[in-house]
């Protein structure tokens, strides 16, 4: 039986976008749930109010991650990795690893079935390094907490994303080289600007776009 990819992306949207309303839906009731069962009264105002407060800065950061993750993941990955988070941590490392080894890319057919792939083996094996670590938390807390591996703990991600983006900034040196110093001296000279990475993505990423344009028009874009 011949690979319909015109069917294959109608299911994977339906699927989609049925199971995103319904984790949406789910979301919604945790706090219904916990107030029932605590004999607790929610204050719907505070909750208004608060929502407003950080609202803002989550529509500027959906904008951002669904700009650049849909390109790069395809619709299947993103929408396991929107319910299921940690997406630049976990699930885009392992899409990113997923492609390589696949020598697919970005923006194929082939890589978004390879990138679906690698989000849900990543989701489920996060799902049970979690359950094993909750059964494990106490006992290993002693350990976790070591004055001798807190400092390596507390430099996980810098040194996962040093790595990883090594390989592609090398391969592309000429388009990243610049959003990259200029970045990097306007987080030196800003630093109250680090917690504001997503939003810093859309100069940075828009940049990185102009100069791969400019040096495509002048072909000097291998």
């Amino acid at each position: 039986m011949a690979f319909d990819w015109s069917e294959y992306e109608k299911t994977i949207h339906k699927m989609g976008m049925a199971l995103t309303i319904l984790s949406m839906v789910i979301f919604f009731l945790i706090p219904f749930v916990f107030a029932y069962f605590l004999d607790a009264k929610l204050d719907f105002k505070a909750i208004l109010m608060g929502s407003l407060r950080i609202a803002p800065t989550y529509w500027a950061i959906s904008v951002v991650e669904f700009l650049v993750y849909v390109p790069l993941l395809g619709a299947g990955a993103c929408y396991l990795a929107f319910v299921t988070g940690n997406i630049i941590n976990m699930k885009l490392p392992c899409a990113f690893n997923a492609k390589e080894i696949a020598k697919t890319n970005a923006g194929s057919r082939e890589n978004s079935i390879v990138s679906t792939l690698a989000v849900a083996t990543s989701s489920l094996v996060t799902m049970l390094v979690i359950f094993v670590g909750v059964l494990l938390l106490i006992p290993l807390t002693p350990i976790l907490q070591s004055p001798i591996l807190l400092p390596a703990f507390d430099n996980i991600l810098p040194a996962l994303f040093g790595a990883l983006s090594a390989q592609y900034f090398v391969k592309s040196w000429k388009i990243t080289i610049v959003p990259l110093l200029l970045m990097v001296a306007l987080y030196i000279a800003l630093p109250s600007l680090i917690g504001e990475t997503s939003t810093m993505m859309i100069p940075s990423g828009g940049l990185a776009i102009l100069i791969a344009f400019m040096l495509y028009r002048m072909k000097k874009l291998n």
